[in-house]
Formats: C-alpha cells, sequence, structure tokens
C-alpha cells in the first residue's frame, strides 16, 4: 500500500478505469413483517457480478473505489428510497482504503446532503474477511463515524480472520452472521449451538444480530427461534439493480421499486 497521501487522496477526482453501479438487496425485520433497509452491492455496469469489479480494485484505486462506491450507493438511495421513513441503507467500505476517518466520510456526507437522504440512515459494513493492516485505525474510524451518527456493522461474522477479537476491540450497532454457519441451521444441533453463542454475546453486548443468507424456510425458522428477527437473503428476494426488489407478502418501498 502506499504511504499515506493524507488530504491529498480526498481531492482526487481521477476517474476510475471501468464503470460500475449498485444493485440492491432488502434487510427485513421478521419482528414487524417490515424492510428494515437494503445492503447496496457492487455490480458492473452490464451487471457484471461482485467480484469481477472487486478484481479490478488495486491498491493504486482503493480510495478512489470506496469513496465512489458510497456516493453511488447514497445517490441511488435518494432517488429510490421512500423519502419520509427510516428504510436504511448499508453500504460495505474498505477499512484499509481509510486514510483519516473525518477528511474520508466528507464526500459522503455532501452525497447525503445533496439528495436529502437522513446520513443517520446510513450503516457502514466492514468485514473481518479482510485482514486489517491496523486494527487502532479501524477503532478510530468505527469511533468516528459512529460520532457522526452513522450505524456500523461487522459483516461475515463468523468466516473471517479474527471475529471475536474483532468485537473485543470495536462495538459494532450490528453484526451479521455469515451464511456458512447459517446454511441448513435447521438440521445442524452443531450450527445452532455456534450461532446461539453468538447471540448470547450479541445480547450481552447490546449489539444486535442479522442473518444474513436465509435461502430456506426452514433456515428462517431456525434463526427466529435463536431470537435473531433481523434477516436477509433469497428466501426474501435477490438484488436489483439499480432498483429495490419486492418482498412477497410486504407492500413495495417506493414507486420505483414497481417500475
Amino acid at each position: 500500500m502506499r504511504a499515506n497521501p493524507g488530504c491529498a487522496a480526498c481531492r482526487d477526482s481521477t476517474p476510475l478505469p471501468f464503470a460500475f453501479t449498485m444493485a440492491f438487496q432488502p434487510i427485513l425485520d421478521m419482528s414487524t413483517a417490515r424492510v428494515w433497509g437494503y445492503e447496496a452491492l457492487v455490480r458492473g455496469a452490464g451487471g457484471e457480478p461482485a467480484g469481477a469489479i472487486l478484481s479490478q480494485v488495486d491498491d493504486d484505486i482503493r480510495y478512489r473505489f470506496d469513496q465512489a462506491a458510497r456516493v453511488k450507493a447514497i445517490e441511488l438511495a435518494g432517488r429510490l428510497f421512500p423519502a419520509h421513513d427510516d428504510v436504511r441503507l448499508s453500504i460495505n467500505f474498505m477499512p484499509n482504503a481509510v486514510y483519516e476517518p473525518n477528511a474520508c466520510i466528507k464526500a459522503s456526507l455532501e452525497a447525503a446532503r445533496r439528495v436529502g437522504f437522513s446520513h443517520d440512515r446510513i450503516m457502514f459494513e466492514f468485514t473481518e474477511n479482510e485482514r486489517f493492516r491496523d486494527i487502532e485505525h479501524v477503532k478510530r474510524i468505527v469511533a468516528a463515524y459512529r460520532r457522526q451518527g452513522f450505524m456500523t456493522a461487522l459483516d461475515d461474522f463468523g468466516a473471517g480472520f479474527a471475529g471475536l477479537s474483532l468485537l473485543a476491540n470495536f462495538q459494532p450497532d450490528l453484526i451479521k452472521i455469515d451464511m456458512d454457519l447459517l446454511r441448513g441451521i435447521d438440521a445442524d444441533p452443531r450450527r445452532r449451538s455456534i450461532v446461539a453463542g453468538i447471540v448470547a454475546i450479541g445480547r450481552s453486548l447490546g449489539i444486535a444480530l442479522l442473518a444474513e443468507g436465509i435461502e430456506t424456510a426452514a433456515e428462517l425458522d431456525a434463526v427466529r427461534g435463536l431470537g435473531i428477527d433481523l434477516v436477509q437473503g433469497y428466501h426474501f428476494a435477490r438484488p436489483l439493480i439499480e432498483a429495490l426488489p419486492a418482498v412477497p407478502g410486504l407492500a413495495p418501498a417506493s414507486a420505483a421499486q414497481a417500475a
């Protein structure tokens, strides 16, 4: 990685060498039968999967891509999301691409103001699948974002490098339990025991839990039986590019959804 370029990086408006957009997947609160939020997922301009885009993101453009992805997600949310609601936008970000937290968040704040999207409806997800180069730096990022009123989430919990160690260092608002731990949980006592332990940890720390990657009704019943109400996965809806997918049994979130 290059040396920290400080605020010069924040002013770098050099175009990226590729085009991309965002798809949206709903996050549901089963306790209220409502859409709690939508996660913004990177896609190619032609619908290519995230991996095809992220494979082009090397250290030289990591910062610019991270900034551009946040702004793109917020701009689309301003157009697609219901204006007078508390439906949240969840954005993945790269902690290793953030140089100075308060400076690097300015573009996101400016985008939110420009499209009239309240920043307290935005949640930033950092994943334990990315090995953090400086734990103290990531702690500063999380603290700075929470001071600004953003929510933070630890994504892919249980699949990466050091989930419990991260919880010992950070206090996210939400933990997203990795889909590999949830696959077939209805028929696997070991998985149920592990997830029950994560639920207990979350409750003791005052952290909300979200089960991601739910694909069957049986998996949904199992996680709800463990006390998890926030859920996400193909069982409910697949991501749609620049649109909000309908969820059977729930009213559309906006007129754009039905387009």
